[in-house]
C-alpha cells in the first residue's frame, strides 16, 4: 500500500499548480481579481484541510483512497509507489480543481472526527469541533 505521505505530497502539489484564468473570460479588471482572490482563498482552505489530514497519524493513506473512491470528479490513481492526481473538469478548471481538494479532505476529516468523538456524536458536534480546529471559515463552507 502507498504510504499517506505520498498522497499529501500529490494533493499539496496539484493544488500549488497555477489556476490559468484566462483575462479574456472576465469583463473588467475587478471580476477578473474578484475570481483571483476567490481561488487564491481556497488554495488556504486546500493547504490547511491536507495539513489537519496529514499531521494526524490516525488519518491513514486508506482513509483518504476510499474517501476518494466515490464516484466524484477527483481521484487518486496510485501506480506502485507513484501516486497521481485525476480530476474530471466540470464547467471551469480554475475555479473547480481545489474545491474538489477541499471536499476530499472534508470528507476525510469528517469520518475521522465521527469516529473519534465520543458517541454520540451529532453533525452539530462534529462542526463544531471542525471550526475549533480549523476555523469558522472552513468550518461554515466545507462542512455542511
Amino acid at each position: 500500500m502507498v504510504d499517506k505521505s505520498k498522497i499529501v505530497d500529490a494533493l499539496t502539489k496539484w493544488v500549488s499548480q497555477r489556476p490559468g484564468l484566462d483575462y479574456g473570460n472576465y469583463g473588467d479588471v475587478s471580476s477578473y481579481r474578484a475570481e483571483l482572490r476567490s481561488i487564491g482563498k481556497d488554495l488556504q482552505h486546500a493547504r490547511a484541510l491536507i495539513n489537519y489530514v496529514a499531521w494526524r497519524d490516525s488519518i491513514t493513506a486508506e482513509m483518504i483512497l476510499k474517501a476518494a473512491d466515490n464516484g466524484g470528479r477527483l481521484s487518486i490513481v496510485v501506480k506502485g509507489d507513484t501516486v497521481a492526481i485525476d480530476y474530471c473538469t466540470g464547467q471551469y478548471w480554475p475555479t473547480e480543481y481545489r474545491p474538489a481538494v477541499c471536499r476530499l479532505m472534508s470528507s476525510v476529516i469528517w469520518h475521522w472526527l465521527s469516529a473519534n468523538m465520543l458517541d454520540p456524536a451529532t453533525g452539530n458536534d462534529m462542526r463544531r469541533q471542525a471550526a475549533l480546529e480549523l476555523g469558522t471559515s472552513i468550518a461554515r463552507r466545507w462542512f455542511k
